[in-house]
């Protein structure tokens, strides 16, 4: 499949307030998104960078997640969250299904956590909610 990211300069120039240790930790996010889910669509939404499939639907029914840039932290979302395996009950929200996790420094981040959460929302199917009801 064919990866719609958007072009580098785009990144940098929407990340160009952005400090530096915060700008690291959203390279390394799309650096995963890139390897797990090579069919993701990414745009500039919401103040964020949002990864969607294409495919099958828009950025809230085929959402994968979005990375929202903080003042002191990145807030990595997804849409469908309260259906992601969370074992380590890192992720937060109380809505019905959004859930997020914030990462504050590159060092401490819970990468190959993210990596899982991110694996797994590429892989969910809103649509099996359907087959549940």
């Amino acid at each position: 499949m064919v990866l719609h990211m958007l072009p580098i300069h785009h990144i940098e120039n929407f990340l160009k307030f952005t400090p530096q240790p915060l700008q690291e930790i959203v390279f390394e996010l799309r650096n995963i998104i890139i390897a797990v889910a090579p069919d993701a669509a990414e745009v500039i939404r919401w103040g964020g960078l949002s990864y969607f499939h294409e495919g099958r639907g828009g950025i809230v029914s085929a959402g994968i997640c979005q990375i929202g840039i903080e003042k002191d932290h990145i807030r990595l979302a997804f849409i469908h969250g309260a259906f992601l395996p969370d074992p380590h009950k890192l992720l937060k929200g109380t809505g019905k299904a959004k859930r997020h996790i914030e990462i504050a420094s590159y060092e401490t981040a819970p990468w190959e956590y993210l990596q899982d959460l991110i694996t797994a929302s590429a892989e969910f199917d809103p649509r099996s909610l359907k087959a549940m009801a």
